[in-house]
């Protein structure tokens, strides 16, 4: 007797334990890295949501089995340099170039695509450049800030190179964590430059929301195995 596979009755009511099933393998791979923190966050609610099998099937479609090693990883086994940023830079056009704000404020966060120059200026304000998930229209970028009794926090990964070149008066103007950066092969090159008066601006270098949650179920998982 042969049993049908999911993919082929899509119409078929899920169970509670085929649900959990998917939910493992989203939690696996966001373990991976494979997806970020948004999207196993929503496929994780639609696999709880879902009623049927062909509901269930897509959310892990696209997913490798668990400890699959991909061409990037079995170039590292063998002593290549995979160029981790390769996917971000040169993508596509800018899709923000400045920002500004006066009494209020702004922010550039997420999947966005960065110019080869980007001016923020703020005045009594605040503004949020955030580069974590960010693409590249270039692999060189310089990113002038001008914060006038306000502030504009710049928020790398670790891995990123950059350079920070601003100078404040009566404010500040300068980076944190950089004797702990080790610079990724093919990051961009960032240059933060321009300066604060009465203000500051700030370059701190931080791991994502799903980095950290990555980390810390690849912790769970080995702790569990020890």
């Amino acid at each position: 007797m042969t049993s049908e596979r999911p993919e082929s009755l899509p119409d078929t009511r899920a169970s509670d334990a085929e649900r959990e099933q998917i939910a493992e393998r989203l939690r696996e791979a966001v373990a991976e890295g494979r997806l970020d923190m948004e999207e196993f966050e929503e496929r994780l609610d639609t696999a709880y949501k879902a009623r049927t099998h062909g509901e269930l099937v897509p959310l892990v479609r696209d997913l490798p089995a668990p400890g699959t090693v991909t061409g990037v990883a079995l170039a590292a086994q063998t002593g290549g340099a995979p160029d981790v940023w390769g996917e971000r830079i040169g993508r596509g056009p800018a899709t923000s170039r400045g920002a500004f704000a006066f009494w209020g404020g702004f922010g550039r966060k997420g999947r966005w695509t960065v110019g080869r120059t980007f001016t923020a200026a703020v005045f009594q304000a605040g503004g949020e450049i955030d580069l974590r998930e960010a693409r590249f229209a270039e692999r060189d970028v310089v990113i002038r800030c001008f914060a006038v009794m306000g502030g504009v926090h710049v928020t790398v990964p670790p891995d990123m190179e950059v350079e920070v070149r601003g100078f404040g008066l009566m404010g500040g103007f300068g980076e944190e964590g950089r004797e702990e950066a080790v610079v990724a092969p093919g990051s961009p090159r960032v240059i933060v430059t321009g300066f604060a008066l009465m203000g500051g601006v700030g370059v701190e270098r931080k791991v994502t929301k799903a980095e950290r949650e990555r980390r810390r179920l690849e912790k769970k998982r080995r702790k569990e195995l020890s």
